[in-house]
């Protein structure tokens, strides 16, 4: 029995099966976001999520209306008030479907969430709208299990400020840079400078270069010897809503975060590393590779280059108790800052 999915359109629920949530972002043009949400319709970080998605609807109408499926600029800013109301409208609808399918099935769809993904084009309609909402089952990774292993693949977005479902096609022409067992690809402008995932952000828990000590770590002295850095929005990547909250978190915590496009010619000061997003939320990387030369990257497969690997075996601190420092009242904050709608 295939896993239930829902495809909602304008508030009404498609009668036909939906494809999967990839394959329906590589057939339209639109902006869009992808929330995770629970068997009982918590969405986590709702209201961050539409306000992105009306951010990126504005960006792409006048720097790149073809993404939005606009054959032109619209002769003044995009009016981005419709968007929350009609899209929540989708939501709901969506929602409450989706439930109805996982409740019918009953034990085969035990423990697993959704995964959520809102879109935003231009469609026929008054407003000149049109709003699709894809829901499919998600089974959450058990925490700290699989690492992910990162392989630099790829240059940097164009309107990286916005998430547009093009990318999701887009991206397919690094895939010949992907060496066997690679689960995320990375993205960069000069081979050195590292910027995001294809589908992820990236950060690393690097040693201060002034202040190299093999000390026991612990929360109060990884502001002397430690900083998490991760590419600022600026170099040009996705304002992901997992990136902001870790930033906010440390911030919190006193950890110190320097917003820097981590350098591969430094990864030696590297102790740890991790990618976020809003489905898996947090996950450690357990490898990165990077050619050893850059020219000449998007004319050659992965099997043309020779590859340099960063391995984390020995870690100053552990990524489960990196973790906790950020996420120690996790489920607090996912209870307050989620929105469940109703």
């Amino acid at each position: 029995m295939s896993p239930p999915a829902v495809l909602v359109s304008n508030g009404a629920v498609s009668p036909h099966s939906p494809p999967s949530a990839a394959a329906f972002l590589e057939s339209t043009p639109g902006a869009y976001t992808t929330a995770r949400a629970s068997s009982t319709g918590l969405i986590l970080w709702w209201p961050r999520h539409l306000l992105r998605l009306a951010d990126s609807a504005r960006l792409l109408a006048q720097s790149r209306p073809h993404l939005l499926g606009l054959p032109a600029p619209p002769p003044g800013t995009l009016s981005t008030a419709p968007i929350e109301p009609l899209v929540n409208q989708s939501v709901r609808v969506g929602v409450h479907e989706m439930r109805s399918r996982m409740l019918a099935l009953g034990e085969c769809c035990s423990g697993e969430d959704m995964a959520l993904t809102a879109l935003v084009r231009a469609g026929g309609a008054a407003d000149g709208l049109e709003v699709c909402v894809h829901l499919g089952a998600y089974v959450p990774p058990v925490f700290g299990d699989a690492g992910a292993r990162l392989a630099v693949a790829g240059s940097g977005r164009e309107a990286a400020a916005a998430k547009y479902a093009p990318w999701a096609r887009m991206r397919k022409s690094m895939e010949k840079m992907r060496p066997p067992g690679a689960t995320e690809l990375l993205l960069t402008n000069d081979g050195d400078r590292l910027l995001e995932g294809s589908v992820t952000n990236f950060f690393v828990v690097c040693r201060k270069e002034e202040r190299q000590s093999n000390e026991p770590l612990s929360v109060q002295t990884m502001a002397n010897k430690f900083e998490v850095q991760t590419a600022p929005l600026s170099d040009g990547v996705l304002p992901g809503i997992m990136r902001q909250i870790v930033i906010e978190e440390c911030h919190d915590l006193g950890i110190p975060v320097h917003e820097v496009s981590p350098s591969w010619s430094k990864r030696e000061l590297w102790e740890e590393a991790f990618v976020t997003s809003s489905l898996r939320l947090i996950q450690h990387v357990e490898t990165v590779q990077a050619p050893l030369l850059w020219e000449d990257i998007e004319t050659k497969t992965w099997s043309d280059v020779s590859w340099a690997v960063k391995q984390f075996q020995v870690h100053i601190i552990s990524f489960s108790d990196f973790c906790s420092y950020i996420f120690c009242d996790i489920v607090v904050v996912l209870l307050i800052m989620s929105c469940n709608l109703n």
